[in-house]
C-alpha cells in the first residue's frame, strides 16, 4: 500500500497537471464571475473608472473623444435610439445621452450599473439601464445604432458572437449600424505563452482573502486565439477563471458579418474614427443591417 504521504504527493501532481492543461477553444465560458463577484466586480469598477488606464476602459481623453466622433458620425440627437452592450459604468452612455439621444445600457455588473445610475441622476441624463448578460438580452425596441467597446466582441466564443450578430439584425431598424472594435492578428503576434505563480496573484484582485494565484497563458495558433486561465487556491475551495480573447484581420470580422446580414460600411484604426492602421493592435467596424436579406 501506498504511505498517505505517497498519496497525498500523487495528488498534488494531478492538481497541478490540471491547473496546467491546455482546454479546448471556448471549452468553458466563466465571463459572468469578472462582472458579478462582489470583490472582483468592485477592482474591475476601479479599473474602469480610473482616468489615466487603459484597463477596463480607456482613458477619459481617449472617451471624450470617441463620444463626439461617435455623435457626429451617426447624427446622434433627439429620437436617435442607442444600444450600448457592456455598457460598464456609463462611461459611454452618459456623454450620448448629454446629446439627447435615447440610450440603453446593458450590464450584468450591478456595481457598474449603480455608479451609472448615480452619475446619470447627478447630472439629470435620461437613460434606461438594464441589469443583465447581454447574451440573453431580449428586447421589443428597436434601436438605430449598436455598440460594443472595449473588444467585447473578442471575449465571445464563435456561437456566441452568430447570437449576438442575430440580435443585432433583430433589434436594429432599417438600416441600423453596429460599432465594435476587435484585437488585430498583429496584437495576436506579440501574444506568447507563458505561465505564473504568485500568493495574491494581482495584488489580491481574486480574492478578500489569501489566495494562491495560477496564470497559464495559451495560444492557439490556427484560431488566432489566446486564453488566459488563471487558477485561484483559497484556504476553502479552488475556481478557474478562463478570459478567452478572439484576434480578428478585417477580411474575418466582415466575413463573419456579412454570413449574418450584415454589410461592412467601413473600418477604422479604432472607435474614435482614425484612420485603419494595418499595424494596430486593434481596430473598428462599421456594418450596416443589410436589408436586402
Amino acid at each position: 500500500m501506498y504511505s498517505d504521504d505517497y498519496q497525498d504527493e500523487k495528488r498534488l501532481f494531478e492538481i497541478l497537471g490540471q491547473i496546467n492543461k491546455r482546454p479546448e477553444p471556448f471549452e468553458f465560458y466563466t465571463a459572468r464571475e469578472l462582472w458579478t463577484d462582489e470583490h472582483i466586480s468592485k477592482h474591475m469598477l476601479s479599473f474602469h473608472l480610473d482616468p489615466d488606464i487603459n484597463a477596463a476602459s480607456r482613458r477619459t481623453a481617449f472617451i471624450d473623444r470617441s463620444a463626439a466622433w461617435i455623435t457626429d458620425r451617426f447624427h446622434l440627437g433627439p429620437g436617435v435610439k442607442v444600444a450600448d452592450f457592456g455598457c460598464g459604468p456609463g462611461l459611454y452612455v452618459s456623454r450620448l445621452a448629454a446629446v439627447k439621444a435615447e440610450i440603453t445600457g446593458i450590464d450584468f455588473s450591478e456595481n457598474s450599473l449603480r455608479y451609472s445610475r448615480e452619475t446619470a441622476s447627478e447630472s439629470g441624463l435620461k437613460v434606461n439601464y438594464v441589469n443583465a448578460s447581454y447574451l440573453d438580452y431580449d428586447t421589443d425596441e428597436r434601436f438605430d445604432l449598436i455598440l460594443m467597446i472595449m473588444c467585447d466582441f473578442c471575449a465571445l466564443s464563435p456561437a456566441q458572437r452568430q447570437r449576438m450578430l442575430t440580435r443585432f439584425s433583430r433589434f436594429l431598424r432599417p438600416d441600423g449600424a453596429v460599432l465594435l472594435d476587435a484585437y488585430s492578428l498583429k496584437a495576436f503576434d506579440l501574444r506568447k505563452e507563458t505561465s505564473a505563480f504568485e500568493k495574491n496573484l494581482m495584488n489580491g484582485f481574486w480574492a478578500q482573502n489569501d489566495y494562491y494565484g495560477f496564470l497559464n497563458v495559451f495560444r492557439y495558433e490556427t484560431e488566432k486565439v489566446v486564453l488566459d486561465k488563471y487558477t485561484i487556491v483559497e484556504a476553502a475551495h479552488t475556481r478557474t477563471v478562463y478570459n478567452w480573447l478572439q484576434y480578428f484581420s478585417p477580411d474575418s470580422i466582415a466575413r463573419e458579418f456579412t454570413l449574418n446580414g450584415f454589410r461592412i460600411e467601413s473600418f477604422y484604426s479604432d472607435v474614435a474614427g482614425g484612420h485603419l492602421d494595418p499595424d494596430g493592435g486593434e481596430f473598428a467596424v462599421v456594418a450596416r443591417k443589410d436589408c436586402q436579406i
